[in-house]
């Protein structure tokens, strides 16, 4: 490979190292955390997780803000997270032998934060409901919403033209790692989920990235987007315990 040509062996060696992968995998519903927090989920010492942090921080997997006396780190953009969640449908495809614990696993795949929007089952009842409805229609680098999409995410409280500049797609399709269909990603697909955890209709998992659809926010989905479908989650034998995110690998 030309020094002039994509380094992506260079990527693939800062995802790769399980606790960076650790990492990056507890910043994949877009909240942002503290080194200590990182080393605590990654299972390293504070002193070896910064290290690891400079490396991602300067191969742009990561950014970083400060307030008061700590730093903040997140993923560096939407497209990291994107190449995450594609590594993670290679993880998880049939013949590999690496697999979430049941009970976590059910409840990731039930619903959880992909990012910025919705993944598992909640996230493809959402876009199925909409493209089997004639809500939606091929657009360059995505979907665009019909005039019906636009009044559903209006009933929804989100309004399609108030998005702001953006390069990002409005919708755009996102293959989950969990179910292996698409769910909705894109600026638009952000709005929503933002709107959704505002009005209590998701609520976060302590320490996950798995997410609570309330039955006030199921009934609302199902009122506001006519074919919404979410099966419930397995039941859960006990509470969600603070355990390390498992590594991608």
């Amino acid at each position: 490979m030309s020094a002039q040509g994509p380094y992506l062996a260079e990527i693939a060696h800062l995802m790769g190292d399980p606790a960076r992968a650790n990492m990056l995998h507890a910043l994949m519903d877009g909240r942002a955390l503290t080194a200590k927090e990182l080393a605590w989920l990654a299972g390293v010492a504070p002193q070896t997780a910064s290290g690891h942090l400079a490396k991602l921080m300067q191969g742009g997997l990561l950014a970083v803000a400060a307030q008061g006396r700590h730093r903040y780190y997140r993923l560096a953009g939407p497209e990291v997270a994107t190449a995450l969640e594609g590594l993670m449908v290679l993880a998880n495809m049939e013949g590999t032998t690496r697999r979430l614990p049941s009970r976590v696993g059910a409840e990731l795949s039930f619903a959880r934060t992909c990012y910025d929007h919705f993944a598992g089952r909640l996230g493809i009842g959402i876009h199925d409901a909409l493209m089997t409805g004639g809500h939606l229609a091929a657009s360059e680098g995505g979907y665009a919403l019909t005039s019906s999409g636009k009044a559903i995410f209006a009933r929804l409280g989100v309004e399609p033209g108030q998005s702001g500049k953006t390069r990002r797609a409005a919708l755009r399709p996102c293959l989950d790692w969990s179910e292996r269909r698409p769910h909705l990603a894109g600026h638009l697909a952000a709005a929503l989920a933002c709107r959704c955890f505002e009005m209590g209709w998701t609520r976060r998992r302590k320490d996950s990235r798995a997410v609570t659809l309330t039955e006030e926010g199921r009934a609302m989905l199902e009122t506001a987007l006519p074919g919404f479908r979410c099966d419930a989650p397995e039941p859960s034998v006990s509470p969600l315990r603070r355990e390390p995110v498992p590594a991608l690998a």
